[in-house]
């Protein structure tokens, strides 16, 4: 097992790899907590970004996790992250020992248990800690963080934790028990957005006042806090991606490679998939996963609300 190197309880130097929607904001409040962090992205506009607000940037992958205690990974998916960590350019051999790797992307559990194995083997700690809250919730530091791994790895990535976090679940010792929690909630999530993109278009059908529709469900036993959170997109008519299709594309595949391996049927977690690809297959992948409203409007002639001009 590798060691907790002495000043884990007062890391400062942290380095976010990858700042889109939800990355950029972690940074941010990783900054606002007085942490010394440098961001990278492949997209350089991304990493000016976070310098005009007063971050640091690197140009390279060695560049931003030179000599930091924390390395934040905010990447789509696991092979992104096995890119970031083992790529031509990797962090793996650049990171100093006893640095601690904190992966939050969403992925197969078998495949978090896989990258600890190979981070811990370089003589670094891993952090299986997959995300919720979006990017609100990101920007204000105030994120659920499932995660699990070694104390050392909890007790190195904890100054970060706590600036990024309102709850950081503690779920064991072995990785891939934090990604099997994210699956879990990915399954609802992406099963919620579906079905209510399904009611409030049938709604639209069915000539109601969709205004009318949210403040009614939202008081009624039928809400859920993603009809809550997605119809109002649907009645600004504003599909600006906050969080794509493809995301559940992505995270609904995995579950469904996870049930097949274990015998279990997801009935309903797979009928929501085939409503994902039928949407990005429509050319609606990169837009926001509300965008299943307007699939269902296609097949159906409902018409919703346009956007604002």
């Amino acid at each position: 097992m590798v060691s907790l190197p002495d000043n884990a309880s007062a890391a400062s130097k942290i380095a976010v790899i990858g700042l889109g929607s939800m990355g950029f904001g972690m940074a941010r409040s990783l900054k606002r907590a007085g942490l010394d962090v440098t961001g990278y992205d492949v997209e350089s506009a991304a990493v000016q970004r976070f310098v005009a607000e007063g971050g640091l940037g690197a140009r390279t992958l060695a560049e931003a996790v030179k000599d930091a205690d924390i390395v934040v990974s905010v990447v789509v998916n696991a092979v992104q992250t096995e890119s970031v960590l083992f790529g031509p350019e990797g962090v793996g051999q650049a990171m100093r020992p006893g640095a601690v790797f904190v992966s939050s992307a969403t992925m197969d559990p078998a495949v978090a248990r896989g990258l600890a194995k190979r981070v811990e083997a370089l003589g670094l700690h891993y952090l299986d800690a997959p995300i919720s809250g979006g990017a609100s919730k990101a920007a204000s530091g105030e994120l659920t963080i499932m995660a699990s791994g070694s104390k050392q790895a909890f007790a190195a990535a904890r100054p970060a934790l706590d600036a990024m976090a309102t709850k950081v679940y503690e779920l064991g010792e072995e990785a891939g028990t934090g990604a099997a929690f994210k699956m879990i909630n990915q399954l609802l999530a992406g099963v919620h957005i579906a079905a209510a993109c399904e009611a409030i278009t049938f709604a639209a059908k069915q000539g109601l006042d969709l205004g009318k529709v949210y403040e009614v469900i939202t008081a009624s036993a039928g809400n859920s806090w993603m009809f809550e959170n997605r119809v109002p997109h649907v009645l600004a008519g504003d599909y600006t991606p906050l969080s794509a299709i493809e995301i559940f594309v992505k995270d609904l595949g995995i579950i469904q490679d996870m049930a097949r391996a274990e015998r279990y049927p997801v009935p309903l977690a797979a009928a929501a998939l085939q409503m994902y690809l039928a949407a990005s297959g429509a050319g609606m992948g990169l837009d926001d996963d509300s965008s299943l409203a307007r699939l269902y409007a296609q097949l159906s002639g409902a018409t919703l609300p346009a956007a604002a001009k």
